[in-house]
């Protein structure tokens, strides 16, 4: 006999910020979802008449786990606006801080948050690797939870030898950064870095960083993981086998449309390669058809999220941040826009990344099965690999360059517009500022959040994951882990997404522990 379709709230914890995901369920599977970003937070309202370079400092503060990422957005639309170059270190020490940001907040985010729900008893108590998962994940007590966090505190230190803190340094400023470390301080990052690749290859691989580079196919990935032991005890061996017996291959599929603004802007003399000046190269595709990315036609709507109503959708530069919410809206339901992309839902991410890139491996699986779960956190769990050989030559150079010059001066940032447009961990990152009379006259951001967790637009078209929830299954509408492991494979962060209000003449945001 057919079920009553039912709409109910589903918890999902270890996000960051307020989330609250509503799904309708139909025969036991989710028919419908809306994915509400509930907190009001945000900072373009409040940057609008501060000083130029005040985004350099107010920005960093969005987000605790990604603020190094919105300071180089920051900084990168600054540069554009005073059109001054970077010199070469001032890009190496750009890209090794904000690397490093990215690769720590990956590893934490697979082993912290995601595969903590392989430990969830309920769910998993008769699983034959739940025992063994258990022993890894449990919160505060899991091995793998604890060297996780063991080793990426130490690998942050690479920031703060760098930029003097994380999180919310402020190195970064037009035509460069504020100072260059030392060669013993060079070396110490040097030795940091080597040690946290010899435990990445050794714990979260399981072999050489060359070895994973000859995965070229599924079939090269399943003989990786018939290989050898040490291959399958990973914890990248360990998930690909957990998640396969639960079926997170053929979860959470999504629009199939992916965006990346490409990431890390290569130095004029370096002996690393890249694609368009940068090391990922910029572009949107349909399944794996790859196209130029075109920036003029991202828009943001505001017809389901609680702003003052525009006409239409409004690229950055013309849009406005005006909270409206009066209680009695209708069909607004979140403090998250919708952006789009050329009136398209995409989504963006690790796994973005790897399809705009071209890896073999991850456009089979979107070719065979289409965006998943499985893909999603697999690409998290090894984009590190595409950064660690990068990084080691940076390093190397900026040994050898290291009384070169690190910073070009800039005096008044004068009347303009700029983007910085940048992958951040989660995916793609924007900021739109407009310059005038050494005052910010504009300011627009746009997260990776609201891009994969935006709700619905004019048309009624899902967000990312409002789409990828439709068609999952739950099992106990009590525990729904597997609605869990969809949400969580887009690694959402909340605090990042929402916007603040502004009431009289006071200007205020709600922070939350990260």
């Amino acid at each position: 006999m057919t079920k009553i379709s039912k709409r109910i709230n589903l918890p999902i914890n270890r996000a960051e910020g307020d989330l609250e995901i509503q799904v309708e369920i139909k025969d036991d599977t989710i028919v419908d979802a809306w994915s509400a970003g509930t907190m009001y937070r945000g900072f373009e309202a409040m940057m609008i008449g501060r000083g130029a370079r005040d985004g350099l400092v107010v920005t960093p503060r969005v987000c605790g786990i990604c603020s190094l990422t919105h300071l180089t957005a920051a900084v990168e639309a600054l540069d554009e606006i005073t059109g001054i170059a970077p010199p070469d270190n001032a890009r190496r020490l750009r890209n090794l801080a904000l690397m490093v940001e990215s690769i720590q907040s990956d590893i934490r985010q697979a082993v912290l948050m995601f595969m903590a729900d392989f430990a969830n008893h309920d769910a998993y108590q008769h699983h034959p690797l739940g025992d063994d998962a258990r022993r890894r994940y449990n919160p505060l007590e899991g091995e793998s939870a604890i060297q996780v966090i063991r080793e990426t505190k130490r690998l942050l230190q690479i920031v703060a030898i760098i930029g003097g803190q994380w999180p919310h340094t402020s190195f970064m400023v037009p035509g460069g950064v504020t100072s260059i470390p030392e060669i013993a301080k060079i070396q110490q990052c040097k030795l940091i870095f080597e040690r946290f690749c010899q435990w990445y290859e050794r714990s979260i691989l399981g072999c050489s960083v060359e070895r994973w580079n000859r995965i070229k196919s599924i079939n090269d990935l399943e003989a990786w993981l018939d290989e050898s032991s040490s291959h399958r005890e990973s914890e990248v061996g360990f998930f690909m086998c957990f998640s396969r017996q639960v079926g997170l291959d053929a979860l959470g599929k999504g629009p199939c449309r992916f965006l990346s603004y490409g990431n890390y802007t290569l130095p004029d003399e370096t002996t690393v390669k890249g694609v368009g000046g940068r090391l990922f190269r910029a572009g949107f595709s349909t399944g794996v058809e790859v196209e130029p990315f075109d920036s003029s036609i991202i828009t943001e709507d505001t017809s389901h999220a609680w702003f003052e109503k525009t006409d239409k959708a409004l690229h950055p530069f013309a849009g406005e941040t005006k909270p409206y919410a009066s209680g009695h809206s209708g069909r607004q339901y979140s403090w998250i826009k919708a952006p789009r992309y050329g009136g398209q839902t995409v989504e963006t991410g690790p796994l973005a990344e790897m399809i705009i890139n071209g890896h073999p491996l991850f456009q089979e699986m979107v070719k065979d099965k289409g965006p998943s779960v499985f893909a999603r956190e697999l690409a998290r769990l090894v984009r590190p690999v595409s950064l660690l050989g990068a990084m080691r030559i940076w390093l190397e150079e900026l040994l050898e360059k290291r009384n070169e010059t690190f910073y070009f001066p800039v005096g008044t940032i004068p009347d303009g517009e700029g983007a910085g447009l940048i992958q951040a961990a989660r995916g793609a990152l924007g900021h739109w500022v407009k310059v005038k009379n050494n005052k910010i006259a504009h300011y627009q951001i746009i997260t990776p959040t609201a891009w994969n967790g935006s709700p619905r637009d004019s048309f009624g078209v899902r967000g990312a994951w409002e789409e990828a929830l439709v068609g999952t299954t739950i099992k106990d509408i009590h525990n729904p882990v597997e609605a869990g492991h969809v949400v969580r494979s887009f690694d959402p962060c909340l605090v990042c997404a929402v916007h603040c209000i502004q009431k009289g003449r006071k200007k205020g945001f709600l922070t939350v522990g990260v």
